[in-house]
């Protein structure tokens, strides 16, 4: 699926029809509309008004026309909020004034109320003067002043309070109820809300009450624990705060927003991470659990989202995907896709939606309009030639991904209680906590074990258990009694429980102090592993799933008749290692996920693994599956480098290869296609390749922050192919290995070969003048920046690698 962009909102139904048929073309399933920012000074109408509704009203119906799924965020631009919410629904946050005894108070604003004062971290009574020569703190229940992010014209507004019942049923009823009733019977398959970026959401207008209702203490004499340090109390008291904020956003805005849409025939999608604090089992809240991020070795969202998925049942699980993928934009290329589409799946993920599709009507020209941050994935990219045989490749991929279960044998336990006793003013996220509590060796050396994971807490053990041979406790310090308990009957059971760093030594919460005594008593069960003995622990726990060389990710998935492993390299050099899989009885195939061919791969267990780089292949162990390996045969290769008709805006001429359009001055700035020609001799009964040699691996960089991802490999196809020969098509040419079987097509004599290659759009972009926002800003304030263009440069195109045919 795409996030589709409507900016302004200013879209004419011609338009949107066009790029449906045209998602539909290129093989995209669906996409998520999502109306932001406006790019033209006029022609923008505002966000609900009748004629947005009308263009979704028409969408709604000619996406179910084209088979098309549709969804449909619940705002314009995020988190939710707009111009319908008043200052008392907004986000709110405690505001903490350090003011000395010979200043005035603090002035009280709108929306604001002052809680109490404290001297020394004694409250003062109501009213008291600051004794001289003191500095007293002035508590105040405060907003953010947050204003949706990359609002449509209409929309802006205060982002709303996440922990406000009141404020989240007035949203559905203000935007979802108009959004809904616009598309009537054309129900969306699923409402989405994006990533909780809430910043500095730490309170609510009644979170003293509910404290004090769930926790059994008031809040108000601690606190300055939440402002600074206490004390030995501090921690305890800023875990009890953190609960509580969790508990409300599950209780006051995933649960309401789940039946909201239940109610009305559809499902809720949602990432959920960030601020409010939501946690791990805060995805059994939600019908399709997303993440976001690329890093597959570290701490992301999308192994929180997968995780969830895993624990509570949902077979699906989506990704933000290519987001920031090789800024800047139109720099992203087929190769860049699959690679980071690859770590997603990596990751657990079966549903990727691509970040993203922007609207772009005839009028914006050449390259179109684009997002701020993002890659772009229309048509307006020359080498969206190539785009069906891409979506074939993460069509096939994601549907082996959602068959049988997944067989990740690790459960990480994720120190929430931890979490949410270092929370501090304005840093009150789980998720973001969780890379520093983990700490960056625990992930790759489970990985280079030859196991993959999952991450599980509190909730999911209280209602599921333990599901997992082996449980890791990573430097917990504070965890529930009762999770710890159970933690001890799945020991007992035959459940393998490793402690890393320290063991578990503190009770999580200010009145369960009493429980540290017995906590204290159960770690004493435990020997604490060194994290550089883990891959130690964890093989005399089990055999690894997967013995073979790091750089290589596995995805194993369990069928009743088969174990489906995907695998993956991750790094841009060819790797060769043995694999060992951990089947008994059973014999692999190969299932080529771009072609869908099965061919047989020996027998056995153990594999011979020849991966070009960002390479992958599906082996799938099945009884009496072995159909034998293809025997090697002798090969000859002969060079067809030179003497290629090369036709590119509008000359022709001959042309040998390497050789990059970019070096002739008339097309340093082209973006498009051309045309290489050649006659080709060949003997009857032999198998034909063509071989366009191999990538150049791109020294490693640093990934800027927020910057997304790229393939560290420049390719000898800048950037897609599309090979004919004697005038049927054989085939794409866009990731490693740059290899083409023609063998069907080839007969004995002259031969035709015919290459369509397609360079990026970024060429074209790089004529400039690059577009200059002053007057929309003028108008409707800066709403985005435009990202790295000063990077924009033209790149090399073309055929950039010697060309053989192979025959064997």
């Amino acid at each position: 699926m795409m996030r589709w962009w409507w900016f302004g909102p200013s879209v004419v139904k011609p338009e949107l029809e066009r790029e449906m048929r045209a998602m539909k073309e290129g093989g995209i399933g669906g996409f998520e509309v999502q109306p932001v920012y406006p790019l033209e000074v006029e022609g923008n109408y505002p966000y609900l008004s009748p004629q947005f509704l009308d263009a979704l009203k028409f969408t709604g119906e000619k996406a179910r026309e084209l088979g098309l799924r549709m969804d449909l965020t619940l705002c314009s631009g995020w988190p939710y909020g707009g111009p319908h919410i008043s200052v008392e629904q907004a986000s709110a946050r405690l505001r903490v004034q350090r003011v000395t005894s010979d200043a005035p108070p603090p002035a009280i604003g709108e929306g604001e109320m002052l809680i109490a004062v404290f001297v020394d971290n004694e409250r003062l009574p109501d009213g008291a003067r600051v004794p001289a020569g003191k500095t007293a703190q002035y508590f105040i229940a405060s907003r953010t002043k947050q204003m949706v992010k990359r609002p449509a014209v209409g929309s802006e507004g205060w982002v709303l309070d996440h922990y406000n019942r009141s404020a989240i049923d007035f949203h559905l009823k203000t935007v979802g109820e108009k959004l809904m009733g616009a598309l009537g019977k054309n129900v969306p398959y699923a409402v989405f809300s994006d990533s909780l970026e809430v910043y500095n959401a730490d309170w609510t207008a009644d979170l003293l009450p509910e404290f004090q209702k769930r926790r059994g203490y008031d809040l108000t004499p601690y606190l300055p624990a939440l402002a600074g340090d206490i004390g030995a109390q501090t921690a305890a008291i800023r875990h009890d705060w953190g609960k509580t904020l969790t508990e409300l956003a599950n209780e006051r805005y995933l649960t309401p927003v789940r039946q909201w849409a239940s109610a009305h025939g559809t499902k809720f999608r949602s990432q959920t991470y960030g601020i409010p604090p939501v946690e791990l089992s805060s995805n059994a809240l939600v019908d399709l659990p997303e993440g976001e991020g690329s890093f597959w070795r570290r701490f992301t969202s999308t192994r929180w989202a997968s995780s969830g998925s895993h624990l509570y049942g949902q077979p699906v699980t989506s990704s933000e995907t290519w987001t920031w993928l090789h800024s800047p934009v139109f720099r992203a290329t087929p190769l860049d896709m699959k690679a980071e589409g690859d770590l997603h799946f990596l990751q657990g993920v079966n549903q990727l939606i691509g970040h993203g599709w922007p609207y772009s009507p005839p009028e914006a020209g050449e390259p179109g309009w684009r997002f701020y941050a993002s890659a772009v994935f229309n048509q307006h990219n020359p080498w969206w030639i190539v785009m069906p045989d891409v979506t074939k490749y993460l069509q096939r991929v994601s549907f082996l991904l959602r068959q049988g279960r997944p067989a990740n044998d690790v459960a990480i336990y994720l120190p929430t209680d931890d979490a949410w006793a270092g929370f501090g003013l304005g840093r009150d996220s789980i998720n973001q906590a969780m890379e520093g509590l983990l700490g960056p060796n625990l992930i790759p050396r489970i990985l280079d074990a030859g196991y993959n994971f999952d991450f599980i807490d509190d909730g999911a053990i209280e209602k599921l258990g333990v599901q997992y041979p082996v449980l890791i406790l990573p430097g917990v310090n504070r965890i529930p009694l009762a999770t710890y308990q159970r933690i001890g009957e799945y020991a007992k059971k035959g459940g393998k429980v490793i402690v890393t760093r320290r063991a578990p030594s503190e009770a999580p919460g200010f009145k369960d102090d009493g429980d540290t005594a017995k906590i204290r008593e159960l770690s004493g069960a435990y020997t604490v592993t060194d994290e550089a003995a883990l891959a130690g622990a964890l093989h005399a726990a089990l055999p690894p799933d997967v013995a073979t060389a790091p750089e290589i990710g596995v995805v194993h998935r369990k069928l009743p008749f088969a174990e489906v492993y995907f695998l993956a390299n991750t790094s841009n050099h060819p790797v060769k290692s043995a694999a060992t899989f951990r089947v008994a009885r059973m014999d692999p195939q190969w299932w080529d996920p771009f072609s869908g061919k099965v061919t047989g791969a020996g027998a056995g267990n153990r594999l011979e693994l020849d991966l070009a780089p960002y390479e992958s292949r599906v082996v799938v162990f099945a009884k009496g599956a072995a159909a034998g390996a293809a025997p090697a045969k002798e090969s000859t290769a002969v060079d067809i480098s030179a003497g290629w008709s090369l036709q590119i805006g509008g000359k022709t001429a001959t042309a040998d290869v390497p050789r990059s359009w970019t070096d002739d001055p008339d097309l340093k700035f082209f973006s498009g296609t051309a045309t290489y020609e050649k006659t080709v001799q060949a003997a009857q009964g032999r198998s034909y390749v063509l071989d366009f040699g191999e990538g150049t691996p791109v020294n490693a960089e640093e990934r800027r922050a927020g910057a997304g991802m790229r393939a560290m490999l420049e390719s000898p196809v800048r950037e897609a192919a599309i090979v004919y020969v004697n005038g049927k098509r054989a085939g794409s040419v866009w990731k490693p290995p740059y290899q083409l079987d023609v063998t069907g097509l080839m007969h004995a004599g002259e031969n035709q070969i015919r290459i369509v290659v397609a360079n990026t759009a970024v060429n074209v972009l790089a004529k400039g003048p690059l577009p200059d926002y002053k007057e929309l800003t003028a108008k409707y304030t800066e709403r985005f920046q435009a990202q790295d263009m000063d990077r924009v440069q033209p790149l090399p195109s073309g055929l950039l690698g010697p060309i053989r045919l192979v025959t064997r």
